[in-house]
């Protein structure tokens, strides 16, 4: 931790030394002490808030507040601001290095390097100004700016018992990450709204700590549907991204966490299946342990969870990562009509309008967030309920997904 520390002040002080040198042309006799003062306030606050996020990290259970995640929030911010920033200066330092030794290759007489443009740095001071601004509002408001998503599916071996059968997706809670209780209630009451006949939630309860979700034991519990409600494990719920003072508490901790969905009414699946009926039909609902790619854990097994499962049965599964769908889901032996993911959240950070949908998660998964589909099995993969890392969204929402099955 110390040296990962270092490592990160070396890079956020050389980052603002770099920045300061675009800042600099922007400093006149009479905004001199002004400007200085600001950008000295930026780099306090950004060390301060990483300060406190990492002693929050560390903390653990229930530690993030209302004060650590704005702080670290504008941290954040400042710190992508700058990055953007100092793109601009960088492309003209190149155009400036290779003319200047141009120029010495080439010419006979003096040459001196070009100065840099003030108008670069306004430019660039400008555009990073948009993405700085929805980033902010992204901490203060965005977190909690629950959408609900509605989506119909159509299949034409869906049982006509299940024509208009409303499924509520969850995903990505992490439950130590929130702030304010009276905000995640409104999110919750958007659920129940829904009237849906069936919730399950795709994993990432916590952050890493079973304790995180106590303060929302009755919140998550006061959800309810005719059809029950079903939960499975995401690669954070394991607790492996914190050190433990023995694989006894490791265990302890999942199975504290096991025991707490139980406590709210969630019935886990976790590698195994069970049979949603409905006047005399059914189909099968699913439900794997988290299986990724490297270095996410790899626990999901196909076979285990459907080994007592017709393979003409009607399925849904609940895979946390999306990248299962793609890597096992789609080439399994049993036809798999629809799988239900998150874990991208899409980057927390975005731009979606309609037609248009963009995210940096992309470039790391393909299907990052929404629907897809392919030889009649579809994936959808939910937004995220919650946030981790910034504490924010911006562009990207707080996502309640309502699933409509029809009979094509």
């Amino acid at each position: 931790m110390k040296i990962f520390l270092s490592i990160l002040i070396v890079i956020i002080i050389a980052i603002d030394v770099y920045a300061f040198q675009g800042v600099k042309t922007l400093i006149n006799s009479g905004n001199q002490r002004l400007i200085i003062f600001g950008y000295l306030i930026t780099s306090v606050l950004t060390l301060t808030g990483i300060a406190v996020f990492l002693f929050t990290f560390r903390k653990g259970i229930g530690s993030a507040t209302l004060f650590s995640n704005i702080l670290f929030g504008i941290a954040f911010s400042i710190v992508l601001t700058k990055l953007i920033f100092i793109v601009f200066l960088f492309v003209e330092d190149s155009y400036r290095i290779v003319r200047f030794i141009g120029e010495k290759l080439f010419s006979r007489g003096e040459v001196s390097m070009e100065s840099r443009r003030k108008f670069i740095s306004q430019a660039g001071l400008i555009v990073a100004a948009i993405p700085f601004t929805s980033l902010i509002y992204g901490v203060l408001k965005g977190k909690y700016q629950y959408t609900v998503h509605n989506v119909k599916l159509s299949f034409p071996d869906l049982p006509e018992e299940f024509d208009g059968f409303k499924i509520v997706q969850l995903s990505d809670i992490h439950a130590g990450s929130f702030d304010s209780k009276s905000a995640v209630l409104e999110g919750i009451s958007k659920v129940i709204e829904q009237k849906s006949d069936l919730i399950l939630f795709t994993g990432d309860m916590v952050n890493n700590f079973a304790g995180e979700v106590e303060p929302y034991l009755e919140v998550f519990g006061s959800l309810s549907a005719p059809f029950g409600k079903y939960s499975t494990l995401g690669n954070h719920d394991y607790g492996h991204y914190v050190s433990w003072p023995s694989e006894d508490a490791l265990n302890n901790n999942l199975q504290q966490l096991k025991d707490y969905q139980q406590t709210m009414g969630f019935e886990m699946l976790n590698n195994r299946s069970v049979i949603i009926s409905k006047e005399g039909a059914s189909i099968c609902l699913a439900g794997v342990e988290n299986w990724g790619k490297p270095p996410f854990p790899q626990y999901g097994d196909l076979d285990k969870t459907f080994e007592n499962v017709a393979d003409d049965k009607f399925t849904i599964l609940m895979s946390h990562d999306p990248s299962h769908w793609s890597e096992q889901v789609q080439q399994y032996k049993k036809h798999i009509h629809l799988t239900l993911s998150g874990h991208t959240h899409g980057m927390q950070m975005g731009i979606e309008i309609p037609g248009f949908k963009w995210s940096p998660v992309k470039y790391r998964y393909p299907n990052w967030a929404g629907l897809y589909g392919d030889n009649n099995k579809f994936l959808y993969v939910n937004r995220g309920f919650g946030f981790i890392g910034f504490p924010g969204r911006a562009g990207i929402w707080p996502e309640i997904t309502v699933l409509e099955l029809k009979k094509a």
